[in-house]
């Protein structure tokens, strides 16, 4: 599928959506990046409704907040094998959906 051509905004809101991707990708290292993305995501969303654009910040602010949920009960359950499986599972989910975010942003097409 080709890419379509975009504005010169639409290629600076692009580039900051490639760039919260790959703060999601980090805080698997440092957790804090995915933080940072999500503000960015919120403060920029309203730049972008309307767009093609929209639905990646919306999938990246749902996939901060569901992981951190999946986190937060995985690590509440740590003490149970189940936390284990929580937290690979979720770590799995992330990355699909940074990949698949990724991969429709590179063609210049919505998420969903």
């Amino acid at each position: 599928m080709n890419a379509k051509k975009i504005s010169s905004k639409e290629k600076a809101n692009k580039t900051l959506a490639l760039v919260i991707y790959i703060l999601q990708a980090v805080a698997f290292f440092n957790g804090i990046t995915a933080i940072i993305g999500v503000i960015i995501n919120y403060i920029k969303l309203d730049e972008v409704k309307g767009t093609w654009l929209e639905s990646h910040f919306r999938w990246q602010i749902t996939t901060f907040w569901f992981a951190l949920l999946w986190t937060i009960i995985g690590v509440i359950t740590f003490v149970f094998f189940i936390g284990m499986i929580i937290l690979a599972l979720n770590s799995i989910w992330v990355i699909y959906r940074i990949i698949k975010g990724w991969l429709r942003l590179n063609e210049n097409q919505p998420v969903f």
